[in-house]
């Protein structure tokens, strides 16, 4: 498949099933909701090596939000509830609790499956938290140096799907990488999709696998333009550099979109970009193959 000059690889990505939960952020202004949404998304781009995958999703509008006031939702990945709780409850405790004016609550349905995040960061109330039920919701107002951190008992959790990937390869970094900012840009406007690298983008594509045993990953070889000649390669003889863009969603369905838009995105205009391909293991790693020349007929 070619598209604008662009060879499409026929292959896919291979992704897998990750626990997901949704954040609602707020606070006094849009630029502090986003600082706690930045703040919480830190460190958070893979869990080879981070307690989950974090990314904010969205800005929300007020009429959007519980308490009426500007925030942006947030999407975190990990590879079970227990860990996922884990992590929510460090995140929102150590980088929204702490933001001022901030206030988190549940951004999906709270069904039989969810964490407690409110319920456990209650205790720094130090005995003085006071919870509160609304509509069937439980809340816990705990005080703090500027009033109070209101953050919801309890979040729901579903079934999402991370490691969907596209890899852009070409002749010039400075095209490619434009490429790939535009790639990422049209991505961030689907609901339900994050992501999680440094501006959406990966500059360290890995593979599964080390020849050090201590490592259950390690950099992909087949992509890095200094190795060619010695190493397999999948890179076309001309190309000088490749980024790919990590996606992770709530659905099978955004993330094979994200995917579809990504790569039109990516082809348009002259970028010196010679193919886009995905990064897969056979079908060994997940169960979801996202099959680049399908998404894009369909």
């Amino acid at each position: 498949m070619i598209l604008d000059g662009v060879t499409i690889v026929d292959t896919f990505a291979e992704a897998f099933p990750m626990t997901a939960a949704r954040l609602v952020v707020t606070a006094d202004s849009t630029r502090w909701a986003e600082i706690a949404g930045r703040t919480v998304s830190g460190y958070a781009t893979s869990v080879i090596g981070c307690d989950a995958e974090v990314a904010v999703e969205r800005r929300l509008s007020t009429s959007e939000t519980p308490d009426g006031r500007p925030g942006v939702s947030l999407l975190a990945f990990a590879f079970s509830r227990e860990a996922l709780e884990k992590a929510l409850v460090n995140r929102v405790g150590q980088c929204v609790m702490t933001c001022p004016t901030t206030a988190c609550y549940n951004g999906l349905t709270a069904g039989e499956k969810t964490v407690i995040v409110g319920g456990r960061l209650r205790y720094f109330g130090d005995g003085w938290q006071i919870s509160k039920r609304l509509a069937g919701r439980r809340y816990w107002r705990i005080p703090v140096m500027d009033g109070e951190f209101v953050c919801e008992e309890v979040f729901g959790t579903t079934k999402g799907v991370a490691g969907g990937n596209i890899i852009m390869m070409g002749t010039d970094p400075a095209g490619v990488l434009a490429a790939a900012e535009e790639a990422a840009a049209v991505m961030r406007t689907i609901e339900g999709v994050i992501l999680p690298f440094p501006g959406g983008i990966a500059r360290s594509g890995s593979k599964v696998g080390s020849k050090y045993k201590a490592l259950r990953a390690s950099t992909n070889t087949a992509f890095a333009p200094s190795l060619r000649g010695l190493v397999p390669t999948e890179l076309p003889a001309d190309v000088r550099c490749a980024y790919e863009i990590v996606i992770d969603g709530l659905t099978l369905e955004a993330v094979e979109r994200a995917t579809a838009e990504g790569v039109r995105a990516a082809v348009r205009g002259d970028r010196g970009l010679v193919a886009i391909t995905s990064g897969n293991y056979g079908g060994k790693l997940g169960p979801f193959h996202i099959r680049l020349h399908d998404v894009l007929n369909s």
